[in-house]
């Protein structure tokens, strides 16, 4: 499986992994890399689906003083997205800006060739799926260069 990791404000890959699938690899994956983030002075906060939103997940970011905003799983159980979090002005926007990061993965399966893979062994795929994300944000520079300019 391959994880990204986006920042909100341009929708650049920041970190990128590659792991074998598992019921939890999406959660340790973003775990293992927002933890490189977590120890800046501005706040650091992540966006996810409703496939992080675990108890054990949520408090596991609290600790690292990341602040949660995944998206609430309510059915059937109580989510572990607390009532100050989802009013927060911030949460709606994070919720909305975490459908950019599918731009990346159509981008690296359709220019990039990741819709199969063409090696074997996880270091290979990763340093391919690595090589698309970063190929993603120089495609993306310019349009955010010439935005930035009068």
């Amino acid at each position: 499986m391959g994880h990204a990791l986006m920042e909100n404000r341009n929708g650049l890959i920041v970190g990128a992994a590659v792991t074998h699938v598992s019921g939890h690899a999406e959660r340790l994956a973003a775990l293992h890399m927002v933890e490189l983030h977590a120890g800046r002075p501005q706040k650091v906060i992540l966006g996810g689906d409703k496939g992080f939103d675990t108890g054990d997940f949520v408090a596991e970011l609290r600790e690292i003083n990341v602040t949660p905003h995944v998206a609430q799983n309510t059915s059937g159980r109580r989510s572990a997205i607390d009532g100050p979090t989802t009013r927060h002005p911030g949460y709606a926007v994070s919720l909305r800006i975490r459908n950019q990061i599918e731009e990346a993965f159509g981008w690296a399966k359709t220019v990039a060739g990741l819709r199969k893979a063409r090696h074997r062994g996880l270091p290979k795929i990763d340093w391919q799926f690595t090589f698309a994300m970063a190929a993603y944000n120089l495609v993306r520079l310019p349009k955010l260069l010439g935005a930035a300019q009068p």
